[in-house]
């Protein structure tokens, strides 16, 4: 049971079966609607299915149900697949990885150039004066697009940037860090105190607030992968050959790490069928099969070496600092992706948006979710 953008062609399962003896029927499902269907036949001690897709924000929960088969994995695959860790809880991996999303610094060089900066910024000390270079010329009115609106994008988007800030979010026990988390508040309400970010910001879908990078009203964007292709699309971007990707800044250099935000393959702990499910799921990721998935569906490889292959082969083009980036993977979890991911989301995102809207304060702002997830953690002990 998978998305649509995880359905292979006919004729690659006709060679997974013809090679095993094994038949793949691909139940299509709508993805907000695969995690209601998992968890209810979980719940009667029923499969939905043998394989299933498994977001990286629903590994504390399912792990925690007891939903998912453990799967085991050998050092070398987790060295060449980074993102094995997001779907980690202690040493139980959950879920294969097949479709790659971290996160990756973006600059437009000329608009850059225009205010007179002459190299891409490492730190975000230089991204803050670089984006203020460029307002101050008038090159962009507003050159750092934020996700500030009460969505995920902008939980992770938090997330994201303490750890590249600072290398950690979370504390063992599972509490936020506070000297991180207020730090990248901080760097949020310079930008949004000095108009540095649009207004419209605050209110709109993440998705357009990423947009602006390609339809030229952005100068530098920390967001996912996929805008390394979208700015050479003409037919999504009017900077085609102006913006390329940079390692993700950092608080005295380029961070040591970067956040994923992957999607995987599991097996249903209710399923009667987990040796061809497992032969799937190691087929279905295997290198030549990634290859392929990558010309049919778009998918970004999971395997560094893969993705290696399709960028040095011009498979993958304006690559940047793609490849060094990805060797940064890891997660900002410490114990693992927590059981109560979602209502944590909801706090951090909705103080996110109560301090861009003004009606709050840092430290508020730190205080309304630091209380909300320390809640969640009693409760869930």
């Amino acid at each position: 049971m998978v998305p649509e953008w995880a359905v292979p062609s006919d004729s690659l399962l006709k060679e997974f079966t013809d090679s095993t003896g094994i038949t793949v029927n691909i139940n299509k499902v709508d993805w907000d609607a695969i995690r209601d269907k998992i968890s209810i036949a979980a719940s009667g001690g029923e499969a939905s299915a043998d394989v299933v897709e498994v977001d990286w924000s629903w590994v504390g929960e399912f792990g925690a149900a007891d939903w998912l088969e453990p799967l085991e994995v050998d050092d070398a695959l987790k060295a060449d697949m980074p993102t094995i860790s997001t779907f980690s809880l202690g040493d139980k991996v959950l879920a294969m990885p097949y479709s790659n999303d971290y996160r990756i610094a973006y600059y437009n060089t000329k608009q850059f150039e225009k205010a007179g900066i002459k190299s891409a910024p490492k730190t975000y000390d230089e991204v803050y004066k670089d984006v203020k270079a460029i307002k101050k010329a008038g090159v962009v009115e507003h050159p750092y697009p934020l996700v500030l609106t009460a969505e995920e994008k902008a939980s992770t988007g938090l997330i994201w940037t303490a750890y590249t800030m600072n290398d950690i979010v979370f504390n063992e026990d599972g509490t936020l860090n506070e000297a991180s988390v207020k730090d990248a508040l901080n760097f949020y309400n310079k930008l949004i105190k000095e108009d540095l970010i649009d207004p419209a910001d605050k209110t709109t879908d993440g998705k357009k607030t990423y947009a602006r990078l390609t339809d030229g009203t952005a100068s530098f964007l920390t967001g996912p992968t996929s805008y390394i292709s979208n700015v050479q699309n003409p037919e999504k971007s009017k900077v085609v050959g102006e913006v390329i990707s940079i390692l993700m800044p950092g608080k005295t250099g380029n961070a040591k790490h970067t956040m994923a935000l992957p999607e995987a393959l599991g097996i249903t702990k209710f399923s009667k069928n987990k040796e061809a499910a497992r032969k799937f799921i190691d087929w279905y990721t295997s290198a030549e099969i990634q290859e392929k998935l990558n010309e049919e569906l778009g998918n970004l490889p999971t395997r560094n070496s893969v993705l290696e292959k399709l960028v040095n082969e011009g498979k993958i083009t304006n690559a940047g600092a793609m490849i060094e980036q990805a060797k940064l993977i890891a997660s900002p979890f410490p114990n693992g992706v927590p059981v109560y991911y979602n209502e944590m989301s909801n706090a951090i995102y909705n103080a996110v948006n109560g301090m861009a809207l003004g009606n709050l304060s840092v430290d508020e702002a730190f205080t309304q979710m630091d209380k909300k997830i320390k809640e969640l953690i009693e409760e869930n002990k």
